[in-house]
């Protein structure tokens, strides 16, 4: 096979540039979030908790946190947690037992 080509191999020693850098977590005590109403399509209410520097499975699984204590609906995209109807309130007190700093803006 002359024209072959490597694709995948287990020597991790000849991997050239792999200089991975060790992911930066940030304490809750350290995190602002904000808790937003905003209205959606249909002019449904939903509430946005915003701020949290946090990687996108523990982002995912603390919304699952959330919908689960408020019994709604809710999801996880683009940095922010989206629990429909209001309850700012609920997640606030939540979000600080686990040791986050929030504040409540808009609405």
């Amino acid at each position: 096979m002359k024209n072959s080509t490597l694709v995948y191999s287990t020597d991790d020693s000849t991997l050239i540039g792999d200089e991975s850098v060790p992911e930066q977590r940030i304490s809750p005590g350290q995190q602002m979030v904000k808790l937003h109403l905003d209205r959606r399509g249909g002019g449904k209410i939903i509430s946005v908790v915003r701020g949290l520097q946090e990687p996108e499975m523990k982002l995912k699984s603390l919304a699952t946190e959330l919908k689960k204590a408020c019994g709604v609906g809710g999801s996880a995209k683009n940095g922010e947690i989206l629990i429909q109807g209001n309850h700012r309130e609920k997640i606030q007190e939540l979000l600080m037992v686990k040791g986050y700093n929030v504040k409540l803006s808009g609405g």
